[in-house]
């Protein structure tokens, strides 16, 4: 008579083999509502406008170019003086279609993500989040850069 292996066995005989257990669920499932990179105390400083900026870059009115420049040397400064929280000024966002993002009102707040996702900043940036109205409001960003180390 053949040797059958056991899990072919169960098969052949109609049995179900046992259920393998669910690995352990985290207590608290990730909320999609909270945005990753900073804790909760951060995040209430800012939602209660009581975040004060290191430092602080007007880009409202420059052009594109001027803006990018400004951003990526502003933001070395900020860096080598140690600052934390950077108070971006952009100007407030504008419905504009993609095409038209290079000329319209609006652009450089279009554009800032892209610039900094991409610039050699990119990986001391911890969060970027809109700022409190008492500095700007939906005209201005909060970049916080990470601590160093």
């Amino acid at each position: 008579m053949p040797v059958v292996p056991p899990a072919l066995a169960t098969k052949s005989k109609g049995r179900i083999p046992p259920a393998r257990p669910e690995p352990p669920r985290s207590p608290v499932p990730p909320r999609g509502d909270v945005p990753i990179g900073l804790d909760a105390s951060w995040e209430r400083k800012i939602a209660r406008g009581g975040l004060d900026p290191d430092f602080s870059l007007d880009l409202h009115g420059a052009g594109l170019d001027q803006a990018y420049s400004r951003l990526m040397h502003g933001l070395a400064q900020a860096r080598a003086l140690g600052a934390r929280v950077v108070l971006v000024v952009t100007g407030k966002p504008r419905p504009t279609e993609a095409a038209d993002r290079g000329q319209a009102r609006g652009a450089i707040r279009a554009k800032i993500g892209d610039w900094l996702g991409a610039s050699e900043h990119a990986g001391s940036i911890a969060a970027i989040r809109g700022a409190h109205r008492r500095h700007g409001g939906p005209g201005a960003l909060y970049v916080v850069l990470k601590r160093r180390r």
